[in-house]
């Protein structure tokens, strides 16, 4: 590849990447998982759009696994474990069991509504019943759902690509030998496997993490985020879910008190955002537009089959030992979002050369394009239907979730160190430019919003919300007090960077 060639790539590779930003923005705006867009924004660039030409499907398989594993690590990372600490039991039933019965649902109905032979409806009733972690996490944080509800759904949701996976690894045998002790035994091992090796590696990094002295608080995010890559491969290599091993890591290593937690998980989203965006644009190149049209009855059909059948069944069977109101129940069900997942699964029996499975993939992509546009939007009208979310919810969320470039705001944090002249400064005396404030301050674990009279002590983390247009001037005035105290000025200290 010649100098011109990578500067074109780089450049083509920068404006997608700038234009799946804007289509998130507008995604979010109306309600939609931003994969639709990413997935159109691929289509747009393919074959039968400006002509980029991409059928590799091994390439796929594999960049799209590695993608969906970086997914996984960042839903754990961004997990709150006391949302989900109690809905472990319902949602691995939902994960195991739940997935066994949409499995077996959709295909009996695959196989008898359209007369597709049993292994490729095998095939496809694995492939499209998992809820997507990647689509969950993006539309269901933005709703004010009850947290037992939404933690449900997201603990569902990063534990069952696990099991999905193994059924169309199974599935997928040339030719299809189902021994039942063989696949349970399979089955078993790969999970519990997964689980001991997630969790083993997110507590050996909980333990070890805090007791480093990295050179640089950017080195955290780094080692973190590196430790649930590691248990991805590890199992892998062992034959285990690596699926399940990423995202528990995840939840160990995000819910021990590490160090630098905001920076991590502000890398996290980056790294699932970059994930996702070169996922779905990437299975947007695969597909071949002009096939598509002959696949949309088929994938009404199993969608309708899934959607109204056997995604209400299993969430029914796999909550009958708990105690949840029939409207969560509904609104579980209709929550059940597809989507990269089962693309990226659809390409696991085309590369192992499974006969017919070359149009698996259509099928699946357009069920998922369909179906994301109708669940999607309708997800936040139907949980105020069913009384979930209280109808003045929207506007406290949005001012909640205000990003403060909105604001023209940004928030600065810092630490008293030793020796720092900050030491007995009060906030009053720290003077910083208008409109500058102090909002929070964390000493001893114990985090409260201080008074202009509250004196600055050694080891207190400070919070400071400012305008973009005045971040240096507040960043020199806290290195001066630091230097020279509150008498900074009169000694000529400007707070100059070393």
């Amino acid at each position: 590849m010649s100098l011109v060639q990578l500067n074109l790539g780089m450049l083509a590779g920068g404006l997608v990447l700038l234009a799946s930003i804007v289509a998130t923005r507008v995604a979010h705006r109306v309600g939609l998982p931003s994969l639709l867009l990413f997935l159109a924004l691929g289509v747009l660039l393919g074959e039968d759009g400006l002509g980029v030409e991409f059928d590799d499907a091994e390439l796929a398989r594999n960049l799209g696994t590695a993608a969906l594993a970086v997914i996984l690590v960042e839903g754990g990372l961004t997990t709150k474990w006391a949302d989900v600490r109690r809905l472990l039991a319902p949602a691995g039933l939902l994960a195991t069991a739940g997935v066994g019965v949409s499995v077996v649902v959709t295909a009996v109905g695959t196989h008898f509504l359209l007369g597709v032979p049993w292994q490729l409806s095998l095939l496809l009733g694995a492939i499209v019943s998992s809820t997507d972690a990647a689509a969950v996490f993006s539309v269901l944080r933005v709703l004010p759902l009850p947290r037992r509800l939404a933690g449900l759904l997201e603990a569902e949701s990063g534990f069952n690509d696990a099991p999905t996976v193994i059924l169309v690894l199974l599935f997928s045998t040339v030719p299809l030998s189902l021994s039942p002790m063989d696949f349970a035994a399979s089955l078993g091992y790969q999970l519990i496997a997964g689980v001991v090796i997630g969790l083993g590696l997110g507590w050996l990094g909980a333990v070890a993490l805090p007791r480093m002295a990295l050179p640089a608080s950017g080195l955290y995010p780094l080692a973190t985020f590196g430790l649930g890559m590691v248990a991805f491969a590890a199992a892998g290599t062992l034959q285990a879910s690596g699926f399940i091993a990423a995202y528990l890591c995840g939840v160990v290593l995000a819910n021990r008190g590490l160090p630098h937690r905001s920076a991590t998980r502000s890398f996290a989203e980056g790294l699932g955002w970059l994930a996702q965006i070169g996922l779905f644009v990437l299975l947007g190149l695969l597909v071949t537009p002009s096939r598509l049209p002959g696949v949309v009855l088929p994938a009404l059909v199993v969608g309708l089959v899934l959607l109204v059948v056997a995604r209400p069944l299993s969430v029914v069977i796999a909550m009958a030992g708990f105690r949840m109101p029939l409207r969560e129940q509904a609104f579980l069900s209709w929550a059940g979002l597809r989507g990269a997942v089962p693309i990226v699964l659809a390409t696991f029996p085309v590369v192992q050369g499974v006969p017919g499975s070359e149009g698996l993939l259509d099928v699946v992509f357009v069920l998922v394009m369909i179906f994301t546009l109708v669940q999607g939007p309708s997800l936040r009208p139907l949980a105020r239907l069913l009384g979930l979310i209280p109808r003045e919810a929207t506007r406290e969320v949005q001012v909640e979730a205000a990003p403060l470039d909105v604001l023209d705001a940004e928030l600065l944090s810092m630490s008293v160190p030793a020796g720092s002249e900050l030491h007995s400064v009060s906030v009053r005396e720290l003077r910083l430019p208008d409109p500058g404030v102090v909002t929070l301050v964390i000493r001893d674990g114990r985090t409260f919003v201080p008074s202009p009279e509250t004196v600055l002590e050694t080891g207190d983390e400070l919070f400071i919300v400012t305008t973009f247009a005045q971040r240096e001037a507040t960043e020199r005035r806290v290195r001066a007090v630091s230097r020279r105290g509150r008498l900074a000025g009169w000694y000529g200290e400007r707070g100059d960077p070393a």
